[in-house]
């Protein structure tokens, strides 16, 4: 039989089928209560651990948004910046770590407890991409570097364009945060963490909407930008 729907009627049905799809994206994660003491215990002593170590100093902590999912992109300075970010906001994070740490047994519980995804960065690791983007849809916040790897110098390396696909799939904002200091505390070519001043500076989200009008490359250069006008922040700080 043909379709007796008026167009108004089948707009209507696709905008009742987005809604529905955001609401059961919206569905946050259900964590035990001894797993989020743990982790907010653990928190708190690493925030005393890099003020006393560190001077540790986070500023524009009122960007973090208080609920949904978000893409933070973090400059990476040293091993240190993932521990850096994650005292830094009072949402529980999710962090990647590469597929091969997995298999040290010990480690495997800490990183498995921090809510780590593995990613196979010698194959195409686009099972660790599907995960990121479950764990976006379930409302949680993913930390990512997007220079991919740690720089060399202690400034910002020119930005993978991989977060992109992520952002647009995933449908969330993307959150800039910057790290000044973690480079002198434990640059690559160091074997152990120094004494070092370290600040963190969180800025304004890229909205989706934003994200939805701009092409990769210039959503590249925009989140380049925020992450530069972060930088400087921290290093004012």
């Amino acid at each position: 039989m043909p379709d007796s729907d008026t167009p108004l009627e089948r707009g209507s049905r696709r905008n009742m089928k987005q809604r529905s799809g955001q609401q059961a994206r919206s569905q946050p994660l259900k964590r035990s209560w001894p797993r989020r003491l743990a982790y907010s215990s653990l928190r708190a002593f690493s925030r005393l651990v890099g003020v006393l170590m560190f001077g540790l100093r986070v500023g524009g902590r009122e960007h973090v948004p208080d609920e949904g999912g978000a893409l933070v992109c973090s400059n990476h300075q040293s091993f240190l910046d993932p521990v850096l970010v994650g005292l830094s906001m009072d949402r529980r994070l999710n962090f990647l770590a590469r597929k091969s740490l997995f298999q040290v047994p010990v480690l495997k519980q800490i990183i498995l407890f921090m809510d780590s995804i593995p990613i196979d960065r010698e194959g195409s690791g686009i099972e660790g991409l599907k995960e990121t983007l479950k764990r976006l849809r379930r409302s949680e916040m993913v930390l990512i570097f997007p220079e991919g790897t740690r720089t060399n110098d202690g400034e910002l390396s020119p930005l993978k364009p991989g977060f992109c696909s992520l952002a647009r799939r995933g449908q969330t904002p993307l959150l800039p945060v910057a790290i000044d200091g973690a480079y002198q505390a434990w640059p690559r070519s160091a074997a152990w963490p120094r004494l070092s001043r370290i600040r963190v500076q969180v800025g304004p989200p890229i909205e989706t909407e934003l994200i939805e009008q701009l092409s990769d490359k210039q959503l590249i250069a925009e989140l380049d930008r925020r992450l530069h006008e972060c930088l400087q922040q921290a290093r004012l700080r």
